[in-house]
C-alpha cells in the first residue's frame, strides 16, 4: 500500500515540528494567505459601510483575544475588560496630545502602558479566584471609571478627549479605506503573537493553571506570577484594541467603556469559544454584526402586522441589547464550546467523509 498518497484520517502528527506549528497543514496555510488577500483587496470591492463594520471587528477582536488569553486559557474571569480597552484609547490620545509622539508609535506604546496597569490590577489574582475575582475586576471597572471621569488631565474628564488621526510618512490614514489597512495589520500580528505565545513554556502554563491549579504548583509553576502575567497579557491586547479605536473615532469619550461593554466581550469570547484564539475573532464579528442584523429584522417588519402588535420600531435600542443577552443564553445551553468547535466540526465532517460518523 502506497503511504505516501493515502488520506491521513484524523490528527496525524508525526513530528514536534509539526506539533508546535500555526497551521495543520499546507493547505490550512494556503486558504489563511487568500483569506488575507481578500481582505487587503477588499476596499476594492466593499462599501465604506462594510469596510468600517471591519475595523470594528478587528480592534473588538484584538481585544478579545486578550481576554480570551486571560479566561480561556488561564481559568481567570474579569468582568472589567471594557476599562482596559478604554484607558489605551486614552492613553495613546494622551500621549500624542501632551507628549508629540506620533500616533504610529502611540499606539503600542499606549498597549504597554495598559498592560502595566492590568499588571497593577492583576495582584488580586494571586489570592482570590472565582466569585470573589469577578468581584474584584467588577470593582477594577468601577474605580476606573471613576478615575476616567476625574483626571481630566488624561481623560480630559466629562469633556473627552481628542484622537488625532494616524499619519505615516506624511500621508494621514483618515478614512475607511485606509484606516483598515493598519487596523488588519494589527489583528495579523496580534494573532500571530496570540498563537505563538500558546506554543510556548509560558502558554502551557497557563494551561496547566486554568486545567488543575494544585498540580501545576506541584509541577514547579508559580501561580502568582502567571495569574498576573495573564492580566498584563490581556491588557495589552485590550490597551492595543483600544488605542486603535480612539484613532478611528478622532475622539474618545469616558461614557463609552462602562459594565455593558465589559459584558459584551465576554459576550465574544463566550460565543467564539473559550480557549480558541480564532474562536475571538469568530465572536467579535457575531457580536458586531448581530445589532446590525437586529435592525434589518425591525426595519424589514415596519408597517406589518408584527410590527403594530409589539412596536418593533419603538423597540430598536432594547431589542439590541436585550438580543446579546439572549444569545449568551442559547449559546451556554446549546452551544456551550463556540462557534470555533463547530467550525471544527463541521471541517472534520468534509475531511473525513464519507467516514464521518
Amino acid at each position: 500500500m502506497n503511504l505516501k498518497n493515502s488520506r491521513p484520517c484524523g490528527d496525524y502528527r508525526t513530528s514536534y515540528k509539526h506539533d508546535m506549528s500555526m497551521f495543520e497543514d499546507k493547505k490550512s496555510f494556503f486558504l489563511a494567505c487568500i483569506g488575507v488577500i481578500a481582505l487587503i483587496l477588499s476596499p476594492l470591492y466593499l462599501d465604506s459601510y462594510l469596510i468600517s463594520l471591519l475595523i470594528y471587528i478587528g480592534f473588538y477582536a484584538i481585544a478579545a483575544l486578550g481576554l480570551n488569553i486571560l479566561v480561556g486559557f488561564t481559568g481567570q474571569i474579569s468582568v472589567g475588560h471594557a476599562v482596559f480597552f478604554g484607558f489605551g484609547a486614552f492613553a495613546s490620545a494622551w500621549l500624542n496630545n501632551n507628549f508629540s509622539v506620533p500616533v504610529l508609535f502611540s499606539i503600542p506604546l499606549a498597549a504597554l502602558l495598559t498592560s502595566l496597569t492590568g499588571l497593577l490590577f492583576g495582584i488580586p489574582a494571586a489570592r482570590v479566584k472565582g466569585l470573589y475575582l469577578a468581584i474584584a475586576t467588577l470593582a477594577a471597572q468601577f474605580i476606573m471609571e471613576d478615575f476616567f471621569s476625574r483626571a481630566s488631565w488624561f481623560t480630559g474628564g466629562v469633556d473627552g478627549a481628542s484622537a488625532e488621526p494616524l499619519k505615516v510618512f506624511g500621508v494621514f490614514f483618515d478614512t475607511d479605506a485606509k484606516y483598515f489597512f493598519i487596523v488588519l495589520f494589527w489583528v495579523v500580528v496580534s494573532f500571530i503573537i496570540a498563537s505563538n505565545l500558546m506554543r510556548t513554556r509560558d502558554g502551557r502554563a497557563f494551561l496547566a493553571v486554568r486545567d488543575h491549579y494544585l498540580s501545576a504548583e506541584m509541577m514547579g509553576i508559580n501561580l502568582t506570577k502567571y495569574r498576573i502575567l495573564s492580566f498584563g497579557i490581556s491588557s495589552f491586547f485590550a490597551g492595543l484594541g483600544g488605542a486603535l479605536y480612539g484613532h478611528y473615532l478622532n475622539f474618545v469619550s469616558i461614557e463609552e467603556f462602562n459594565i455593558q461593554l465589559s459584558i459584551t466581550f465576554l459576550a465574544m469570547i463566550i460565543i467564539g469559544g473559550l480557549g480558541s484564539i480564532r474562536g475571538s475573532m469568530m465572536g467579535a464579528a457575531f457580536m458586531v454584526l448581530l445589532p446590525e442584523v437586529m435592525d434589518w429584522l425591525t426595519r424589514s417588519l415596519a408597517g406589518t402586522s408584527i410590527d403594530s402588535y409589539l412596536s418593533l420600531s419603538e423597540a430598536i435600542p432594547f431589542i439590541k441589547e436585550g438580543s446579546i443577552g439572549l444569545v449568551i443564553i442559547l449559546f451556554l445551553i446549546f452551544e456551550p464550546n463556540g462557534l470555533a468547535y463547530r467550525w471544527g466540526q463541521i471541517r472534520a465532517w468534509f475531511k473525513l467523509y464519507p467516514f464521518s460518523y
